[in-house]
């Protein structure tokens, strides 16, 4: 059984989307959160295999959500779930660190799905997000990493440890290396010779 919460602010949605997951048989639903900070104390708590989370949500929305649990380095895959027909907000969510963008227009099957492949270590992303990744990666490559992911790679490109860089940014050796992780899979890199040439072949300075 696949774990998830789901942060969602509208009732009936939240409620029918937690009781057909449940149905299914392949997914257990641990909790269920009405807001981002809630949906943040949530993972935090039962550190779900994954976590659908509404994009437009009241206070914290799900992006800023989405941030906060990047830099506590949680094994969670994040979902984003969201009403928009733009690819701005597709952006947005994948360069935050999110595993997975379902547009709520679609079925139960193809959010199952995608929480299967995420679950299973693959990103799930409409096919005019990517194509705007694309376009990001094309005018500059490490546009699509977030501000923390492209700090921990100029550090790493100048050659300094994780535990170094923990003790930089103030964050855990564990959130590190995640972050780490993001780098090298959004970037397409194997190592950290990898990061370093990436850095010096695009005029990327150590910070």
């Amino acid at each position: 059984m696949i774990r998830v919460v789901i942060a969602e602010d509208h009732n009936l949605i939240r409620e029918a989307l937690s009781r057909m997951l449940s149905e299914s048989g392949k997914i257990e639903v641990e909790a269920e959160a009405a807001n981002g900070a809630a949906a943040v104390d949530l993972t935090k708590k039962y550190k779900p295999d994954v976590l659908l989370l509404d994009v437009t949500m009241p206070g914290k929305d799900g992006i800023q959500a989405l941030s906060e649990l990047g830099e506590m380095g949680l094994p969670t895959k994040v979902i984003m779930l969201t009403m928009h027909e733009d690819e701005a907000h597709g952006v947005r969510a994948m360069r935050a660190g999110a595993a997975g963008y379902v547009k709520k227009s679609g079925n139960l099957d193809e959010l199952i799905g995608a929480i299967e492949k995420v679950h299973a270590g693959e990103q799930v992303v409409p096919a005019e997000v990517e194509a705007a990744l694309a376009r990001k990666r094309s005018e500059h490559p490490a546009q699509i990493l977030s501000q923390r992911e492209f700090q921990v790679m100029s550090y790493l490109a100048a050659g300094k440890t994780n535990r170094e860089i923990a003790a930089i940014l103030e964050i855990s050796v564990k959130t590190v290396d995640t972050h780490r992780g993001h780098v090298l899979k959004k970037l397409r890199l194997r190592n950290n010779s990898d990061i370093t040439r990436f850095a010096i072949q695009n005029g990327l300075m150590p910070v």
